[in-house]
C-alpha cells in the first residue's frame, strides 16, 4: 500500500485543544449533523486509501509543474486522427481542451472529409463520454476482470495451438486496418484451421457481387461527381451513409453553388422508391417501386443502343415512364464521357452489373467512374459469411468464437438464428463499447476502447490510410481489437501502439527515417502516398436480367433502410442523434413504417396507426407515417430501433425491424402483408407543417426563369434606410452569414455540430412534443410547387435557420432587462445572467429561433457528460433564454490571435461550427466590412434574399434562392 496517498483527516489528540476523545452524544442519530460530517470524512478517507492501494500508474504521468508541450490553459489543441465507421476511415481533427476531447472537425487533408464531417462523426464525441459504456469485464453474466479472462483463455488456446485452430472463429465487421491484416496473417500461420467471418449489417454486399458479375473479380467503384454533367441515380443515396458520402457531396456541389462558374449547367435525375437526400436535391425526380426502377433500367439500356436489353421481364412502361426513358436516353447520350449512372442498395445484383456496362457504353469508365482494388481486407459477402458461421455453430463445428465489435445477436439476418447458436457455444467472447444484446449472450464480455482512446489504423474509401491515435487514456478498462486479438498469440506483442508501429515499419522498410514518417503521418492524419491506384478492370460483361415477379394481390414490397440518424442501431444510445429530426418526416425519438398517401388511404390508415407487417411466419408491429415522394404499394422500415440492451437512452425506443430482415429480404424484393391492429402510437415531430402559405420563405425557380430574371418575380425588399431605429456604424468588424439553398441537402450535420460546440442539451420526447426543443440551428423542410406550378407537383427544399442576428431585432425592444442586445460588431448577443425568463423575446421573434430552458435540461451531475462540455461556452441553467451566437467564442479566439500579431482577422479565420461541418459548403460566415470576403461574394449573387424581409428586421443572415436545372423534355 502506498502510505503517502493516505492523508489523515483529523487526529483525536489530547494535546489538541479541540480534540473530542468521545463521539458527540448525537452522533448515532441517523440525521444528526455530526453523523453526516463523520460519514463524509470517512468516505473521503476510504476513497483516498483506495487510490493508494491501486499501485503506481503503468504509464508516465506528466505533472503540471512541467507544462505538457504546447498546452496553454484556455486554448484548445487539435489532433489528427480518423473516425472509423463501418470499417472505413473519415479523417478528423479532434479538439482537446486541457486533455479532454470535446469536439470533432473534419481534416482538410483527408480525402474522405476535406474538412467536413457527417452527423455520426460529430456525435461520436458524445459516444466517447457516454456513461452507459461498458466499464468492466463480464464472465458468465457476472463482474470479472481481464486477468480472469486471460486465465480462462489458456486452456482453449492450448487446444487450438495443438489442433491448428480447428473450431476457432473470429467475427468482425468490415475491416480496412493494415494492422489487423498483419495480425490475421500471423494468426493463420499459427492456427491454419481457424476461420475469419465478417458481418456488417449495412454492408453493401450487392456492390461486391455486381462487380464480380460484371468484371469477374471484386473491385471498388469511385464516383467522380465533380466531372459529371449528368447524373442518374437509380434508388442510390449519394450523400449519406456510404464511406465516400461526405466527399461525394463536396464534389457534386462544387459546381452547383450559386457563385460557381458552371452554375446551372449540371443536372441530377433521381428515380427512387422512398425519399432520400439525393432525390430531394435532384433536378428531376421520378417515384417508382423498386421492381419498376429495375425494369426502367433495362429498357433504358435498350434505348441507349446496348443490343436488345428490353427483355420480356421488362414490362411495358406507362406514359410517364416512357417519357422519362426517352428524356434520360437523350440526356445521357448528349453527355457521353461526362455522364454517370449509379444504382443503389435496393437494386438487384444483375441490374447493378448492367449499370457498370451502361457507364462503359457511355464512355464514362475512367472519367466519371473509375475502379480500384478492394479497400476492405479480403472482401466477402457479409450475409453469406454470417450465415456460414451460424450454420457451423449449430453443427458443433465451433468451440470458440471471438466477436470483435458489432452486435450480431441484434442485427444478424433473422433466419440465421445467430443468438441461439451463440448461447450454446462452450467458449465465446464479445468485445464491444456496450454490454449489448450480443454481450449478454456471450460467455465473456470485454469492454472495448473507443475510437479516440486507442491506437489503430484504417483506410478511406479510396485506400488512403490514416493512423488512429488516442486523444485520452481509456476511461474504463477497455482494450482495442488489436490488443484482444494479440491474446491469441501468447508470445506476441500486446501493446496497441507498438502493434501499429510494427505494421508501418514493415510497410516503410525501405524508408530510412521511420520516425520522421511516423510524426508526419500523425500530424497530417494521412499516410502519404497510400491511396490505391486506379485499375482497368476490363470491359464489363452483360448479365442475365433478374426475375422480377409481380406482387400478390394486397401485398406490399418491403424495403429495409438504415435510419437517417441511428444507421444500423450502433448509435441508439446517443441522445443527440435520437433527438435529431429525421430529414423528411421530422420524427424524433421514434421510427415508423413509411407508406405513400395512396397506400395508406387504401388500408384506411393515418399517421400513428399501428400496423402488423408479416413476412411468412415473422411479423413486427409499427406505427405508420405517411411520406411524401414515396412509391405506392411499398412499405419502408427504418432499422436501428427497438434495442433491448443499448443503454438508458436507447432501450425500448421505437420498434425493431430486424426480425423481417432475412436472407431473402436482404438480397431481393420480398412481398409482405400489412394489417391494421386498431392500436395507436404517439409520434412526435419537430416540424408538423411544411407548407409556406404563399410566403417567400424558400424561393425556387428554374434555370430558364433565372436566366430571364435572376431575382425572380418576388416583391422588392425594404431599403436599408426604411427604419425608425437609429443607425449604427460598424467601423471594426461586421459579421454576417450566407446560406445557399442550392447546396443544402438537409443532412442535419450543422445541427449536431452546433450542439457539440455550444453545449446544447437534449430535452427528451415529451418536451419536444411540447415544442421545447433546444437546437440553435434547425433544418426546416418545405414542400413547394415545381417551377411555381402546382399542377406539376411539389418538391422538397431544405432551409437551415439559425438566429438571423437582425439589425432591427424585434427581440431587443421587448426585453425588460436588456438581456438581448446588439454588440459592437452587429451580433445579437444573449446576456444569460441578466435574463429573468419573461420569454417576451421569443414571442416577438418571427423566426422562432430562441430557446428557453423550461427545465434543467443540461446534465450537471454525471462526470463524463460534464467533461464533454466545451469550456469556452457557458452551460445554461433553467429559466434562461438562449440561441445562436454565431460561435462568438470562435470569433473571440480569432480576434485575440490577430491582435497579438497587430492585424485584422483574415477572411476564413472565423469558421462557425455549422459552416465547418457542412459537406456541401452551403454555409459561409465572415466580415461584411471586408469587401473581398467570401460572405460578401455570396451575398452579391442576384439570388440572395432575406427571410421574411417584408418585416424589415434586416437580418444579417441571407439565403440564395434554389435554382432547378429541370429537363424541358419532362415539362
Amino acid at each position: 500500500m502506498n502510505e503517502r496517498a493516505i492523508i489523515p483527516i483529523h487526529r483525536h489528540d489530547d494535546a489538541h485543544p479541540h480534540a473530542h476523545p468521545h463521539p458527540h452524544p448525537n452522533a448515532h442519530e441517523p440525521d444528526s449533523a455530526e453523523r453526516r460530517r463523520f460519514l463524509k470524512i470517512m468516505a473521503a478517507s476510504m476513497a483516498l486509501a483506495g487510490a493508494g492501494c491501486s499501485g503506481p500508474p503503468q504509464e508516465k504521468i506528466v505533472p503540471y509543474v512541467d507544462m505538457p508541450e504546447r498546452l496553454v490553459p484556455g486554448l484548445p489543441l487539435f489532433y489528427a486522427s480518423a473516425f472509423v465507421n463501418g470499417g472505413y476511415a473519415q479523417g478528423v481533427l479532434v479538439e482537446s481542451n486541457m486533455g479532454r476531447p470535446t469536439k470533432i472537425e473534419g481534416n482538410p487533408q483527408h480525402p474522405a472529409s476535406l474538412g467536413a464531417t457527417d452527423i455520426f462523426a460529430q456525435a461520436s464525441i458524445l459516444q466517447l463520454w457516454d456513461p452507459d459504456r461498458s466499464k468492466t469485464v463480464y464472465g458468465a453474466g457476472r463482474l470479472s476482470t481481464w486477468p480472469a479472462f486471460e486465465d480462462a483463455l489458456r486452456a482453449p488456446r492450448a487446444r487450438w495451438m495443438e489442433n491448428g485452430g480447428a473450431g476457432l472463429r473470429i467475427l468482425t465487421g468490415a475491416v480496412t486496418s493494415p494492422t489487423f491484416a498483419a495480425q490475421w496473417q500471423k494468426l493463420q500461420a499459427q492456427y491454419p484451421h481457424a476461420r475469419w467471418h465478417r458481418y456488417e449489417a449495412l454492408h453493401d454486399d450487392r456492390a461486391l457481387d455486381a462487380a464480380r458479375l460484371a468484371f469477374g473479380r471484386p473491385v471498388d467503384t469511385l464516383l467522380h461527381l465533380d466531372r459529371a454533367a449528368v447524373v442518374l441515380s437509380l434508388d442510390a443515396e449519394l450523400f449519406a451513409g456510404a464511406p465516400a458520402s461526405v466527399r461525394q457531396a463536396q464534389d457534386f456541389f462544387a459546381g452547383r453553388r450559386a457563385n460557381a462558374a458552371e452554375f446551372g449547367t449540371r443536372r441530377l435525375y433521381a428515380v427512387s422508391a422512398t425519399p432520400s437526400l439525393t432525390s430531394a436535391i435532384a433536378d428531376e425526380q421520378l417515384v417508382l417501386p423498386p421492381q419498376e426502377i429495375e425494369r426502367l433500367a433495362w429498357r433504358l439500356a435498350a434505348r441507349l443502343g446496348m443490343a436488345d436489353m428490353a427483355h420480356a421481364n421488362s414490362g411495358i412502361p406507362n406514359d410517364l415512364s416512357a417519357k422519362w426513358e426517352s428524356a434520360l436516353a437523350a440526356a445521357l447520350s448528349r453527355q457521353r464521357g461526362s455522364a454517370l449512372i449509379v444504382a443503389g442498395g435496393s437494386i438487384s445484383v444483375q441490374t447493378r452489373a448492367l449499370v457498370h456496362a451502361m457507364n462503359a457504353h457511355l464512355g464514362s469508365q475512367g472519367k466519371t467512374v473509375s475502379y480500384i482494388a478492394p479497400v476492405e481486407i479480403d472482401p466477402r459477402n457479409h450475409r453469406d459469411s454470417i450465415a456460414a458461421l451460424s450454420a457451423d455453430m449449430r453443427d458443433g463445428k465451433v468451440d470458440g468464437l471471438f466477436i470483435l465489435g458489432g452486435n450480431p445477436a441484434y442485427d444478424a439476418p433473422a433466419d440465421t438464428d445467430f443468438a441461439a447458436a451463440l448461447r450454446a457455444l462452450p467458449f465465446s467472447a464479445h468485445l464491444g463499447l456496450y454490454r449489448d444484446e450480443t454481450a449478454r449472450l456471450a460467455a465473456w464480455h470485454l469492454p472495448q476502447t473507443h475510437n479516440y482512446e486507442q491506437w489503430s489504423d484504417a483506410r478511406a474509401f479510396d485506400g488512403t490510410a490514416s493512423i488512429v491515435q488516442p486523444l485520452i487514456a481509456p476511461l474504463y478498462q477497455g482494450r482495442s481489437m488489436h490488443e484482444v486479438l494479440a491474446l491469441l498469440m501468447p508470445d506476441g506483442e500486446r501493446n496497441g501502439h507498438l502493434l501499429v508501429q510494427q505494421t508501418w515499419r514493415r510497410h516503410r522498410a525501405a524508408q530510412a527515417d521511420f520516425d520522421g514518417f511516423w510524426q508526419q503521418a500523425l500530424m497530417q492524419g494521412v499516410v502519404p502516398d497510400s491511396a490505391y491506384h486506379e485499375i482497368d478492370p476490363g470491359t464489363p460483361r452483360l448479365a442475365s436480367p433478374p426475375e422480377l415477379a409481380a406482387l400478390p394481390p394486397g401485398a406490399l414490397s418491403l424495403l429495409l433502410l438504415p435510419d437517417a440518424s441511428l444507421a444500423d442501431g450502433a448509435f441508439a444510445n446517443n441522445s443527440w442523434l435520437q433527438e435529431l429530426p429525421r430529414p423528411f418526416s421530422k420524427l424524433v425519438w421514434d421510427n415508423a413504417a413509411l407508406l405513400s398517401a395512396h397506400t395508406a388511404q387504401a388500408f384506411g390508415l393515418e399517421n400513428g396507426d399501428v400496423v402488423r407487417i408479416r413476412l411468412d411466419d415473422r411479423a413486427v408491429e409499427a406505427p405508420v407515417w405517411i411520406a411524401d415522394d414515396h412509391a405506392d404499394n411499398v412499405v419502408a422500415l427504418p432499422l436501428g430501433y427497438g434495442r433491448r440492451a443499448a443503454g438508458k437512452v436507447g432501450n425500448g425506443v421505437g420498434f425493431d425491424a430486424y426480425p423481417l430482415r432475412t436472407a431473402a429480404s436482404a438480397n431481393g424484393i420480398v412481398a409482405v402483408q400489412l394489417e391494421k391492429t386498431g392500436k395507436r402510437h404517439t409520434l412526435v415531430v419537430r416540424q408538423p407543417y411544411m407548407g409556406t402559405e404563399g410566403r417567400d420563405i424558400v424561393r425556387t425557380m428554374s434555370v430558364a426563369q433565372y436566366r430571364r430574371n435572376p431575382r425572380g418575380d418576388h416583391a422588392p425588399e425594404p431599403a436599408a434606410d426604411e427604419t425608425l431605429y437609429p443607425q449604427f456604424r460598424y467601423d471594426d468588424y461586421k459579421w454576417g452569414m450566407a446560406i445557399d439553398l442550392n447546396a443544402c441537402i438537409g443532412c442535419n450535420a450543422c445541427t449536431i455540430a452546433c450542439q457539440a460546440e455550444n453545449n446544447i442539451p437534449v430535452v427528451g420526447k415529451e418536451e419536444v412534443a411540447r415544442g421545447r426543443e433546444m437546437h440553435w440551428i434547425r433544418v426546416d423542410r418545405y414542400r413547394v410547387p415545381v417551377d411555381g406550378d402546382r399542377k406539376k407537383g411539389k418538391r422538397t427544399v431544405f432551409q437551415p435557420v439559425p438566429c438571423m442576428h437582425c439589425e432591427n431585432a424585434p427581440c431587443e425592444e421587448v426585453c425588460p432587462v436588456g438581456a438581448t442586445v446588439h454588440d459592437s460588431e452587429g451580433l445579437n448577443v444573449q446576456v444569460y445572467n441578466r435574463c429573468v425568463g419573461t420569454r417576451f423575446c421569443s414571442n416577438n421573434c418571427p423566426y422562432k429561433v430562441r430557446r428557453f430552458n423550461f427545465l434543467q435540461y443540461s446534465d450537471d451531475k454525471v462526470t463524463t457528460l460534464i467533461a464533454q462540455k466545451n469550456p469556452d461556452v457557458t452551460v445554461r441553467r433553467r429559466g434562461v433564454m438562449e440561441k445562436c451566437s454565431s460561435c462568438l467564442q470562435r470569433i473571440t479566439r480569432a480576434r485575440i490571435a490577430a491582435e497579438k500579431e497587430q492585424r485584422r482577422v483574415r477572411d476564413g479565420e472565423v469558421v462557425t461550427a455549422c459552416e465547418a461541418v457542412c459537406p456541401t459548403r452551403a454555409i459561409v460566415f465572415g466580415d461584411l466590412n471586408d469587401a473581398a470576403s467570401r460572405v460578401n461574394r455570396a451575398k452579391a449573387s442576384p439570388l440572395d434574399y432575406h427571410l421574411l424581409a417584408e418585416l424589415n428586421t434586416r437580418p444579417r443572415t441571407s439565403y440564395a434562392a434554389r435554382v432547378v436545372n429541370d429537363d424541358p423534355e419532362l415539362a
